[in-house]
């Protein structure tokens, strides 16, 4: 199985990174279905790790927490772009949950995550290693001022994801709710679905 963990976002936001995403010859586009923020790319694992992991998340306890998008930008070199991104306000919160999946995840036997978390939503991506073309930095300076309303995280998806002709289809597996903050303190969402 090819598996990730994320975090879905609001439908109106979806709407409105999909009005973004457009004027770039040769740019697939991620459908708006598909935006996510990924926590932690997991890659091929067998059904027993899957399922080790699995246990590991359901007893990760942290609050909820607002996050904000904020920008654009690219991966890649300046000979050539790979994909493009909406950018993530920086959130203490997000990057405890982060370092708390990430430590799930080693547990499970996977190898640490080498890179450095850089939390976006990929907008679009290039063939072949992409291009330098101009029409991308147009794309990044006409959207640099990009920002949107806070929105309420709740919980974070186990998704499983299957390669297609068409792009990437994601599967959710198992979602995991995030504490609530009452006014005595904390107390678990009603209804997990684990």
């Amino acid at each position: 199985m090819r598996l990730f963990v994320a975090l879905d976002i609001p439908e109106d936001l979806r709407d409105d990174l999909a009005i973004l995403c457009n004027g770039i010859p040769g740019a697939r586009w991620v459908r708006p279905e598909n935006f996510h923020i990924t926590l932690r790319f997991l890659g091929e694992i067998d059904g027993g790790q899957a399922d080790d992991l699995h246990s590991l998340l359901t007893r990760i306890f942290a609050p909820g927490f607002e996050l904000s998008l904020r920008g654009v930008g690219a991966f890649g070199d300046r000979s050539k772009t790979r994909s493009l991104w909406a950018g993530v306000e920086p959130n203490g919160a997000l990057n405890h949950l982060r370092d708390k999946i990430e430590s799930a995840s080693v547990r499970a036997g996977l190898h640490p995550e080498p890179r450095k978390f850089r939390p976006h939503i990929t907008l679009a991506r290039f063939r072949g290693g992409g291009s330098a073309m101009p029409e991308i930095q147009d794309f990044i300076t006409r959207n640099a001022l990009f920002r949107s309303a806070p929105f309420q995280v709740e919980r974070f998806t186990l998704y499983q994801s299957f390669l297609s002709g068409e792009g990437s289809i994601y599967r959710a597996e198992a979602d995991y709710d995030l504490l609530r903050v009452m006014a005595e303190g904390y107390q678990l969402n009603a209804g997990l679905q684990r």
